[in-house]
């Protein structure tokens, strides 16, 4: 029952952990936390209920408590604790060729204006865009992932609208498309 009714919406959830992590394999890690929390909770999921908000909510809580969890850990760090010849002789090794596939495809996709525009507004305002124009959800859907009133959802969704339209003006007149926004003739 949990397989047919939340593996549909794994690619769902691994935009939303893209969209909070921005690196490939927290958001995997992200993913594969929620599906565990999700799993071991299944029996107090209500059926019938909204499946989709439910486990965008465990992995929206599941990246909070991580981000806390990280902030209150002091800093770490193994180099302390290597002689300087290991140091050297690893840093020989991991120049060529250690990085992962997924990082080294990253490393060549051309740059995207709308994503990086994106990527630098508030949260909140990222969020709201995110899972309404990208994911497609509803604002009663978007207002339970977020846990926030409906007004909010819409407030949050017109104001990031606004804010991306603004940074990606300059671009598209660049790029020789035309903007046009409410009021011009």
């Amino acid at each position: 029952m949990f397989v047919e009714q939340a593996m549909p919406l794994i690619d769902s959830l691994y935009g939303h952990a893209m969209n909070l992590t921005r690196n490939p394999s927290d958001a995997n890690d992200l993913v594969q936390e929620t599906y565990m929390k999700a799993f071991a909770a299944f029996a107090s999921f209500e059926q019938g209920t909204n499946i989709k908000a439910w486990l965008h909510r465990i992995l929206k809580n599941t990246f909070i408590n991580q981000y806390r969890k990280a902030q209150n850990r002091p800093f770490e760090s193994a180099l302390e604790e290597l002689e300087e010849w290991q140091i050297g002789d690893a840093e020989s090794r991991t120049a060529v060729g250690s990085r992962s596939a997924e990082a080294e495809a990253i490393d060549h996709l051309p740059a995207s204006a709308v994503k990086d525009a994106l990527q630098s507004i508030p949260e909140e305002f990222r969020m709201a865009v995110f899972l309404a124009d990208v994911e497609g959800y509803s604002y009663q859907e978007i207002a339970e992932i977020m846990e926030t009133p409906t007004g909010t959802v819409m407030s949050r969704l017109h104001r990031g609208r606004r804010l991306l339209r603004e940074m990606l003006g300059e671009y598209a007149a660049e790029q020789g498309i035309g903007l046009t926004t409410k009021g011009a003739s």
